[in-house]
């Protein structure tokens, strides 16, 4: 086992490990360590805990100091230099005609790198802009293109539900979203009502799958088999929530009534609908 203590850089961004040293550090404790990048500022977001020697998947890298009020003032002028950073990178962007829309800028705790994050329908050759950047920072630059979910979790906002954005205050990682969960959950397919600002199926989408999944493996669907009360009948409708069934028996003349999955025996499941989309991913 081996003592990290785990630090982000940037809301809804991934937490690293990073060997705490004899430094005492508690969660919101603002830390400069090293990275690939050079120094770096991050905040504390587990203290010193044990983890497996396996999970370290690179060397690990040390919490140099916590952070004094001398680099509380570098990082708020790191703040400013990027707000600066962005019009300049704007203004080349558009002298150079480049079909590209600058999203964030990121300085590097030392000033040594500066990062521009952008989206773009396709490649974007911007190597004249890089020596554009160069020559008026003086600087190392790195440009990186993103996705539109990147760009909201960068951005944030407020989704449908009225809160902050997921991906902006917890996620580590996009997980895959299916508009077949959608279908499972009984959501209308109204692609404003299921996606969210970024245009890409809501990642809320994920969190209850697991149980819908569980629910669908107890409760006969539409076209299903049972029998109910020794009657052998179709199920017309299902309700995976509350498990209530309509239910109709095989005579003509039958009238539809209403069961719970707890009462009825399935004698085989109805076919599910396939439909070339279901799979689709994002």
């Amino acid at each position: 086992m081996v003592n990290v203590v785990s630090v982000k850089f940037k809301d809804g961004g991934r937490s690293y490990y990073f060997d705490p040293g004899s430094i005492s550090l508690d969660v919101g404790d603002t830390v400069i360590v090293e990275s690939a990048g050079g120094l770096s500022f991050g905040t504390v977001v587990s203290g010193i805990h044990e983890v497996p020697e396996e999970s370290i998947v690179k060397e690990l890298k040390k919490v140099v100091r916590k952070t004094t009020e001398k680099d509380i003032v570098r990082l708020k002028e790191n703040k400013e230099k990027e707000k600066e950073a962005f019009k300049i990178c704007e203004r080349k962007i558009s002298e150079h005609n480049l079909e590209m829309k600058l999203i964030s800028v990121d300085y590097s705790f030392d000033g040594s790198k500066i990062t521009f994050f952008f989206t773009a329908d396709g490649r974007v050759d911007f190597r004249e802009l890089v020596k554009d950047l160069v020559s008026e920072f003086h600087a190392r630059i790195e440009l990186h293109q993103i996705g539109v979910r990147d760009e909201a979790r960068m951005l944030g906002g407020l989704g449908i539900c009225g809160r902050p954005y997921c991906c902006k205050q917890f996620l580590n990682d996009f997980e895959p979203v299916s508009i077949k969960m959608a279908k499972e959950q009984g959501l209308s397919l109204n692609p404003t009502k299921i996606s969210g600002s970024c245009g890409r199926l809501m990642c809320c989408l994920k969190y209850e799958q697991n149980s819908y999944d569980e629910l669908m493996k107890i409760t006969p669907g539409v076209g299903s088999t049972v029998k109910v009360n020794g009657e052998v009948c179709t199920v017309m409708d299902a309700n995976l929530i509350t498990g209530n069934l309509i239910v109709k028996a095989k005579s003509e003349d039958a009238i539809p009534f209403k069961t719970n999955r707890k009462d009825v025996k399935i004698l085989s499941r109805g076919k599910k609908k396939t439909e070339n989309d279901e799979n689709n991913q994002i």
